[in-house]
């Protein structure tokens, strides 16, 4: 099922993505005991979790049973300034009763195949699927750029074609540094998909991804596609504004 919602600004978006986030981890918790979430990077998430850590969303959230993985994140150390883990962190894991041992970051500085490995075996640890199978988060938590990249899976790049990986680590041609990223089959393996976006500079490429031709390579967006969960857009007006009328 996908779904678009249309909020008259970002700070809606922000509020409808923290009801969600609750309720869906009331549902994961009531029916399994637990709770699973892949964070996401960038400004639009740092606002959400900013206003998960305050009062009354804080309270509404049972931390302790609540896992957090990332989505994707930068080569850099966990304390540096582009570190998705360290953002995460300070603007809400670091004001929340969630047990360290329920934190899973990914090692930004270690080879590619221990990266890949390590976070594979973390995630295996918690959903145990089986041999090829896939995690199934409860949500996953996605922003989109101007050129329509989700996680860290950007256009023209062997990210979008990979449909046998669950961690990538490559090299970004456009960015010319390397990114790790979980890839489009968890994303779509997961039972709700948030995706946010806000602010005029996302208008033209949710317009292609949601309107244009199927392009996936060219706008990664397009490839987010669940298995048999549940994806919500959430967009704010200035976002919005190319999109035909409601």
């Amino acid at each position: 099922m996908i779904s678009l919602i249309r909020f008259p600004d970002a700070q809606s978006v922000f509020e409808e993505a923290a009801e969600r986030w609750i309720r869906i981890a009331s549902q994961a918790v009531a029916e399994s005991g637990s709770f699973s979430v892949a964070l996401s990077g960038g400004s639009t998430p740092r606002s959400l979790y900013e206003l998960l850590a305050s009062a009354p969303y804080r309270d509404q959230v049972d931390w302790e049973k609540t896992h957090v993985f990332w989505g994707d994140e930068r080569r850099v150390a966990r304390d540096d300034e582009q570190s998705n883990y360290r953002m995460a962190y300070e603007s809400l894991l670091s004001h929340v009763p969630i047990p360290g041992s329920q934190i899973h970051p990914i090692d930004g500085m270690g080879l590619s195949s221990g990266i890949v490995r390590d976070y594979d075996d973390a995630m295996w640890k918690h959903f145990r699927y089986e041999r090829g199978g896939w995690p199934r988060f409860d949500l996953m938590l996605l922003g989109m750029g101007e050129d329509g990249h989700v996680a860290s899976i950007f256009p023209g790049t062997r990210t979008v074609s990979d449909l046998s990986s669950r961690v990538i680590v490559y090299q970004v041609p456009q960015l010319g540094v390397e990114r790790i990223t979980l890839s489009l089959p968890v994303i779509n393996h997961a039972r709700n998909i948030l995706i946010m976006v806000a602010g005029e500079s996302k208008a033209a490429a949710l317009y292609e991804v949601l309107h244009g031709e199927a392009q996936p390579s060219r706008y990664p967006a397009q490839a987010v596609s669940p298995v048999d969960g549940e994806l919500v857009w959430l967009v704010d007006q200035a976002a919005a504004a190319n999109l035909p009328p409601e």
